[in-house]
């Protein structure tokens, strides 16, 4: 040789001598020497075979070029193979490594639940009796994944290795029985316990074209997990490792780790009862046993209804569960069992359903511990809860004997102890008090009320205090709307708030505001297609670019003749499949929107059908973002494009304000609460089934016609101004914070599609995805581009001037006194409106749909108004005007 060979020792006292000049080679000649035992190729020749265990443990290994395989026997040292056979047959027992990797192994995190676990480098054990060109297809494959692989030639060193390192994974030779029974050696290791989280795969010989594949049953019934096809690329065997390694072995990792977790039930104090969807009993833990006298295996298996109840709960009480379980919702409360004994106990319960596959409930945990008055003087719970900024604990200890700290709180808990020594009157209203406190369906407000007034018994005065001022803001009505300061701070705001947050409470008796419109317009004039594809070259033209946010609704208004909500509506609806979901024709459908479109007002200069259309096109629009659309179902979209269409539908161009102050029809109607909105939906239903020709929802099936209305109307309802903060809040508590959390915890790529699938699970969060989608879609005029968002501020201003106009004639208040048309000054209104409606709610909207190309509107918009702001501009100016 021309080079000398590098020597390495290892921790272990291995040493490693490889020719240099052979390092290209991916079958290069090494030597080990081990006290007497040396060994040359792959296979050993040594005096001392008892010390070194019948196992082949390969680490790395270079990876071979393609080629190498087929030439591998050939570049072997000479007589190497004859002094394998030799070993092999007096039954030598060896063991090599090598130095270098070609894949790193590394640990990897795998999420189950909240839990989170590192999974060490997969091992894989191959035993195969013979090397071949198969063995070293798995081998190089392993090095490719970075997996620690081990080779067994024997079935007792195969045994051996499985028991000293627990591999993941196992592929056993089944090719040729003629050295060792396959099935044999995997029913041997399956009988041992570690195997129960392993994967065994066979390798079976290949079949030819003409020969029939043979059943997988007989492997299946002797522990085999999976098949493996004869093939010794190393693709084909890298692919089959990986697959096993993110589908099985990932799955019986997540497995093991629930291990822990029932080791955790096992030692908690509180009883724990676990239960499939039909309320078959799958686990109890020893605390629950020795609550109920019970032994686990007299309870697992059974339905609850088979055991004994007790007949001192309510009589509804269990019909009050059931609801609150099916709707998906945790219910706890005080709840009384029997025990085997046959005696009652009073029990604090949390029931807790949990989602499973397909979104449906698949399980019911239930946490039981005991109330007991003789304990109560022993028990503390600690209460946590967040105050401006800061976390609090508070403890409570249960006396039925405390003192009052304070003299105006009251211990609810403690009212029936001092009952006996108050008057008659008194003791009727404690004892209503602690029954109103031990109610079963109690609001969520009235238990953060009832855990703040006990938390107070035993915290310091000045978090007594706190706490106080904490209890007289929750009780009020108003938890959402924020507080505005005076009216000398921003009046343009004030205005504005007072105008399109309140229903009307200046109001002045015997004015009234009677509308004159005639809701059966003869439809003849309209120029409508008569199909889809029947549409005018202009309007087709433009509605080529309707997806786009970026659209002009004013240029399909123009050459539609004021009346573009049909011909949009139709290219809409076909484009997110309305008419096959409601199973009607295009000409209902297009009868339908004519009718809607007739009933919008088109002598007001915002509320119109234009404006329709365009809150049509946004909610479109939204509903193709990739998060929304994966939030809802088909019926949710629907629901969401007609709620759009028929939002303002015979809108008088007038506030719910003014109709309420005016004692109109309609504010009459509806109570004076949210008057137009509750108009609105009303008509455009009744429009749509008095007419045959038109009622889109006659083909439908009634339960998903309830469905279907109910949603149109909850999204209608939203767009009323009054509750604006609490749908903002409600999103963004619901929504926005628990997918943040979520994104934040998780790393993986499909943290989205888990995220959007959750909320797929809670009809409650669709809904208020629905509300926040109308919301945005209805006031998106500041987001829209400039030209545009110019047009919309004008119109707006010039319906609330008219209003204004018309208040003074009729000597009603003036709802806006800021909306002046000699003195107002649009610039500002435009920011008030932007500062405290606008940008808080598109926050939160973005965050959950992602719409940067809005936002970047939004921010160049807002800077416009500022800018006419500062040069005192009262009137509106276009952009060019603005170069000038």
């Amino acid at each position: 040789m021309g080079c000398a060979p590098s020597i390495h020792v290892s921790q272990s006292g291995v040493i490693y001598c490889r020719d240099s000049d052979e390092s290209n080679s991916p079958h290069q000649t090494t030597t080990i020497s081990q006290g007497t035992a040396t060994l040359h190729g792959l296979f050993i020749k040594t005096d001392a075979a008892d010390s070194i265990p019948s196992v082949l443990a390969y680490q790395s290994r270079q990876q071979p070029p393609p080629s190498a395989g087929p030439r591998r026997k050939e570049r072997r040292e000479p007589g190497a193979s004859a002094r394998a056979r030799a070993s092999r047959c007096c039954g030598v027992e060896a063991e090599t490594q090598t130095q270098t990797s070609n894949a790193s192994a590394s640990t990897t995190e795998v999420q189950i639940g909240p839990m989170r676990l590192t999974q060490d480098p997969i091992q894989v054990l191959l035993i195969f009796a013979k090397e071949d060109n198969q063995s070293d297809g798995f081998w190089w494959a392993c090095d490719r994944a970075g997996y620690r692989c081990n080779i067994a030639r024997t079935p007792e060193s195969a045994l051996e290795c499985f028991l000293d390192k627990h591999q993941e994974i196992i592929v056993i030779d089944h090719r040729n029985s003629r050295y060792f029974d396959a099935e044999d050696i995997c029913r041997s290791i399956r009988a041992t316990k570690p195997s129960e989280h392993t994967v065994i795969l066979a390798v079976v010989p290949r079949t030819s074209a003409d020969q029939e594949e043979t059943s997988v049953l007989p492997l299946l019934n002797a522990g085999f997990d999976r098949q493996f096809m004869e093939n010794s690329s190393i693709t084909a065997c890298y692919n089959e490792l990986v697959q096993i390694e993110h589908g099985e072995v990932r799955s019986q990792f997540k497995l093991r780790a629930c291990n822990a977790v029932f080791t955790a039930l096992d030692h908690c104090q509180e009883a724990i009862e676990i239960t499939s969807e039909d309320h078959v009993i799958q686990y109890v833990n020893p605390a629950f046993e020795r609550m109920m006298g019970y032994h686990k295996g007299e309870l697992i298996g059974k339905e609850l209804t088979e055991l004994p109840k007790s007949d001192k709960n309510c009589a509804d009480l269990l019909d009050t569960i059931n609801t609150f379980i099916k709707k998906g919702k945790e219910w706890q409360g005080v709840y009384y069992a029997r025990r085997k004994s046959g005696d009652s106990i009073q029990q604090h319960v949390k029931i807790t359903p949990v989602i499973g596959q397909g979104g449906k409930i698949r399980h019911v945990v239930s946490l039981k511990r005991l109330h007991d008055a003789s304990e109560n003087n022993k028990q503390v719970s600690s209460y946590l809860m967040h105050f401006k900024g800061f976390w609090f604990v508070f403890t409570e200890s249960h006396s039925f004997k405390c003192k009052n700290r304070r003299k105006d709180s009251i211990d609810v808990k403690s009212i029936t102890s001092q009952s006996s020594d108050a008057p008659g009157l008194q003791t009727r209203r404690y004892s209503s008090m602690a029954r109103i406190h031990s109610m079963t369906i109690e609001a969520p407000i009235t238990k953060v009320i009832n855990i703040i007034n006990a938390a107070q018994e035993n915290s310091p005065i000045t978090v007594a205090e706190a706490l106080d001022r904490v209890l007289e803001i929750l009780r009020t009505t108003e938890l959402y709307s924020p507080q505005l300061g005076t009216k000398d701070e921003d009046p343009h705001t004030n205005d504005l708030v007072g105008g399109l947050m309140t229903d009307g409470l200046r109001r002045l008796s015997g004015n009234e505001y009677v509308f004159s419109k005639n809701m059966n317009l003869s439809h003849s004039h309209l120029s409508v297609p008569n199909t889809i594809n029947d549409v005018p070259p202009c309007i087709a033209q433009l509605l080529d670019n309707e997806e786009s946010w970026d659209f002009n609704i004013f240029e399909l208004e123009a050459v539609t003749n004021k009346r573009p909500l049909v011909h949009l509506g139709l290219k809409v609806f076909a484009r997110f499949g309305v008419s096959e979901f409601l199973n009607c024709s295009e000409a209902t459908l297009r009868a339908w929107l004519q009718v809607i479109e007739a009933n919008y007002h088109s002598s007001n200069s915002y509320h119109n059908s234009t404006h329709a259309a365009d809150v049509l096109h946004a909610t479109a629009f939204f509903l193709g973002k990739e998060r929304v659309k994966g939030s809802l179902d088909h019926l949710d979209e629907v629901a969401a494009l007609i709620a759009a269409t028929i939002h303002d539908v015979d809108h008088p161009g007038r506030t719910n304000s003014f109709l309420c102050n005016a004692g109109s029809e309609l504010a009459v109607l509806y109570n004076d609460t949210a008057v137009l909105e509750s108009h609105h939906t009303a008509l455009a239903f009744q429009l749509t089934t008095k007419d045959s020709k038109c009622n889109i929802f006659k083909n439908i099936d009634r339960n998903h016609y309830r469905t279907l209305r109910q949603a149109i109307i909850d999204m209608v309802l939203a767009t009323e101004m009054t509750k604006h903060f609490e749908h903002v809040n409600k999103f963004v508590n619901s929504i926005n914070k628990p997918m943040a959390s979520e994104e934040t915890s998780s790393h993986s790529e499909g943290s989205n599609c888990e995220c959007t699938a959750n909320i797929k699970n809670f009809p409650d969060n669709q809904t208020l995805i629905k509300r926040m989608m109308i919301k945005c879609a209805d006031v998106a005029n500041p987001c829209r581009p400039l030209e545009l968002c110019i047009e919309w501020a004008g119109r707006i201003s010039e319906e609330y001037f008219a209003q204004t106009d018309e208040e003074k004639r009729q000597g009603l208040p003036v709802v806006m006194p800021v909306f002046d048309r000699n003195t107002c000054s649009i610039p500002k209104s435009q920011i008030s409106f932007i500062d405290y409606f606008i940008t808080d709610m598109f926050d939160a909207w973005d965050a959950f749909a992602h719409l940067p190309v809005l936002m970047q509107h939004l921010a160049n918009n807002y800077k416009h108004w500022k800018t006419l702001d500062e040069l005192k501009c009262k009137s509106l100016r276009l952009p060019s005007e603005n170069n000038n």
